[in-house]
């Protein structure tokens, strides 16, 4: 385990865990908009409520319960089948092939999986149009961690046990900082590729950082230049002093 405060680099990382939504694929394609919409009309739905109203139980069930789905299940009880059905049936059309993001993945050393709050068919489906699924080993999806939110450690622990991960030989990748705090706290190199995408209070504070949490260890926009850089560039070049990427105008949150 590292000492507190110690910098984290990738130069022991074997095994790269990667987050699905508006991290493997970039934000700005607005893929995950269609997913948001598709909850909130899932929930008018099930629930026999306005749209306006649905929008917002879709909303405080996210950031009370670390997923919509959560909070359905825990407030009314919710089969989650059919939800996990509804909300991934969109139109992949806006996701482009990414040869470059393939060849950036290949190039790391060891094993990739995926660790997504989604459903397995959908990281399968979004993984496929990018060009990159034959590359990761597995994916571990919100089923698979008994519908645990990834900002508890109970799903890191059952992501670590069924893959049999060191939490020290691995780095992590993920658009929402609180979900990376157990990552941090189990050993893991941290990284949080964020974008102007905002559909959590948490996303408009990243803007006023003047410096990362303790818990995030290297910041990004741009997850394929990142990841060609640890293939292409000494750790020592990547990073500044405190814990987090170096190439600051590329990899420091924007104050627009």
């Amino acid at each position: 385990m590292p000492e507190p405060g110690a910098k984290r680099t990738f130069d022991n990382t074997q095994i790269w865990i990667f987050d699905l939504d508006n991290t493997l694929y970039p934000a700005d394609c607005n893929l995950f908009a269609q997913v948001d919409q598709k909850m909130a009309a899932f929930i008018a739905d099930y629930l026999g409520v306005p749209l306006p109203y649905a929008r917002h139980l879709q909303k405080s069930y996210y950031r009370k319960f670390g997923t919509t789905l959560a909070g359905l299940m825990h407030i009314h009880k919710m089969e989650p089948t059919r939800f996990l059905e509804y909300v991934h049936d969109i139109d992949l059309a806006a996701v482009p092939e990414h040869p470059e993001l393939a060849q950036a993945i290949e190039a790391l050393p060891g094993r990739k999986l995926i660790f997504t709050a989604g459903s397995r068919r959908h990281a399968e489906n979004v993984a496929g149009k990018l060009g990159v699924l034959h590359l990761f080993e597995d994916i571990m999806d919100i089923v698979d961690t008994g519908f645990v939110p990834k900002e508890e450690a109970a799903a890191y622990d059952r992501f670590l046990r069924r893959h049999n991960v060191a939490p020290t030989d691995a780095a992590m990748f993920e658009d929402m900082p609180h979900n990376l705090l157990a990552a941090h706290a189990l050993g893991m190199t941290t990284v949080l590729v964020h974008s102007s995408y905002v559909d959590h209070p948490i996303q408009l504070k990243i803007r006023e950082w003047t410096a990362p949490p303790e818990h995030i260890h290297h910041m990004t926009e741009d997850l394929c230049s990142f990841l060609s850089g640890i293939a292409k560039k000494s750790i020592e070049q990547l990073k500044l002093p405190g814990g987090y990427a170096a190439n600051k105008r590329r990899n420091w949150p924007s104050k627009a």
